[in-house]
């Protein structure tokens, strides 16, 4: 059943929630006493789950923040082994041949744990992410 109902079932917490209930201590409820009662449990439940959803809300920033680290490091790092010539850009047959030749750069993206990265080990969908990369359509990324 209910946790927050099960609570009452231990006669001391239910002595205290009615005591609490009964503001003007008459020993009845009255609607209004009740609708309080109601309206309090309410808020409080919706302030738990609002620290709740927070906590969460906190835990996958977090998470995104780390994969987005991880993620650039290691596009980074495949970059700096592909840019043999030290240009500080990538041209398409300079892409192409790492990934095909380059066993450094092969075991890299094939281990990288990135499905993003490893997409460059397919020719077809390697050439259709370097038109899409190369913008000003210069040959250069």
């Amino acid at each position: 059943g209910n946790k927050n109902l099960q609570y009452l079932l231990v006669p001391a917490r239910l002595d205290s929630a009615l005591a609490q209930m009964d503001t003007d201590r008459d020993g009845e409820f009255s609607l209004s006493e009740w609708e309080d009662a109601i309206e309090t449990a309410l808020r409080n439940k919706l302030a738990q789950r609002a620290k709740a959803r927070e906590a969460q809300a906190k835990a996958a920033a977090k998470e995104i923040a780390k994969f987005t680290s991880e993620f650039l490091n290691a596009a980074r790092q495949c970059f700096i082994m592909i840019d043999k010539d030290n240009s500080g850009t990538l041209e398409k047959p300079e892409i192409v041949k790492a990934v095909k030749e380059d066993k450094k750069v092969i075991d890299f993206l094939k281990n990288c744990g990135e499905e993003n990265l490893q997409f460059l080990l397919h020719p077809p969908r390697l050439d259709k992410a370097l038109d899409a990369l190369d913008t000003d359509k210069s040959g250069e990324l």
